[in-house]
């Protein structure tokens, strides 16, 4: 099990609190699964004989699917593995996938990287050196997973579910890097 951010002190006072939802989780694959309904049930219609049936206890069919799969996938093991991401004026805390938390004060970060890899998006943080990364407590399972990049090697995250959302979380850092490297400069 990982550290929860509430059990971690901020490194500043201003930090914004990212972290994954499984309620973000069950309406994006609930929103998924309707839409995907709407698409296939007018070809199906159309095929099969019609069953006698009126519209709305196929609708009210499609909807009993749709929230046992979405709250089944919610609460799978692959979507219940906590990620939360925390970005203040003191650096960035990562824990991803149930890994232990680590910190990267901002001098300390060469790039930071917001991609989609298909239906995911995977937030890249590279450390200007693998030793100015600071564990955050006593380490239990290890840090986030890392992968090479081009830019060197660099801790990963998924995304898909982090509230508010990836968008904002780029938001944030941007303005954060933009802030360090105005500290650094000024």
């Amino acid at each position: 099990m990982s550290i929860a951010p509430e059990e971690v002190e901020a490194p500043a006072r201003d930090a914004v609190l990212f972290r994954s939802s499984p309620v973000r989780t069950f309406v994006t694959v609930f929103v998924v699964l309707m839409v995907a309904y709407l698409a296939v049930s007018p070809v199906v219609a159309m095929i099969a004989p019609d069953t006698g049936d009126p519209w709305w206890v196929t609708a009210a069919q499609a909807v009993v699917v749709g929230v046992t799969v979405s709250g089944a996938y919610a609460l799978s093991a692959r979507a219940a593995l906590t990620t939360w991401v925390r970005v203040s004026a003191g650096g960035v805390e990562l824990a991803a996938q149930d890994s232990d938390p680590v910190l990267l004060d901002w001098p300390d970060i060469a790039a930071v990287v917001i991609r989609r890899d298909g239906l995911r998006t995977i937030l890249e943080v590279v450390p200007a050196d693998l030793d100015s990364v600071h564990p955050v407590q006593d380490t239990r399972t290890g840090g986030p997973a890392m992968v090479d990049t081009p830019r060197g090697p660099a801790f990963t995250a998924d995304l898909t579910q982090i509230w508010p959302s990836p968008r904002a979380l780029r938001l944030e850092l941007s303005r954060r890097m933009h802030q360090a490297a105005d500290r650094d400069n000024g």
